[in-house]
């Protein structure tokens, strides 16, 4: 019973404050600045590992000799060149036949050509 009637008696305070305001006082002196915390030791770097050996290089293999060349065979004798044979004689060219005679020549009538067969 007893905080119910602090909790009523609070809350018509803070009612009671919303209505009435006073001016605000002078502001206060600052409080003292804290203490500042301990900052620990850095710890020491850590050593560089050893660099392993490099491994040995390989010997490089004999060259192999160069084969002889062989020899260049002989070249063979070119065969004798053959005769040409005579030139035969042109035949006599023979006569021209008689040349026909032509035939009757058409009339042309309205643009038209007729042709007429020779008999």
């Amino acid at each position: 019973m007893k905080y119910s009637k602090l909790f009523v008696a609070g809350l018509a305070a803070l009612a009671l404050g919303g209505c009435i305001s006073l001016p605000a006082g002078p502001a206060g002196p600052a409080g003292p600045q804290g203490a500042t915390g301990y900052t620990g030791p850095t710890g020491n770097t850590g050593a560089t590992g050893y660099t392993g050996n490099t491994g040995a290089t390989g010997y490089t293999g004999a060259t192999g000799g160069t084969g002889a060349t062989g020899d260049t065979g002989a070249t063979g004798s070119t065969g004798a060149t053959g005769y040409t044979g005579a030139t035969g004689d042109t035949g006599a060219t023979g006569s021209t036949g008689a040349r026909g005679n032509t035939g009757a020549k058409g009339t042309t009538t309205g643009g038209t050509v007729v042709v007429v067969p020779a008999r």
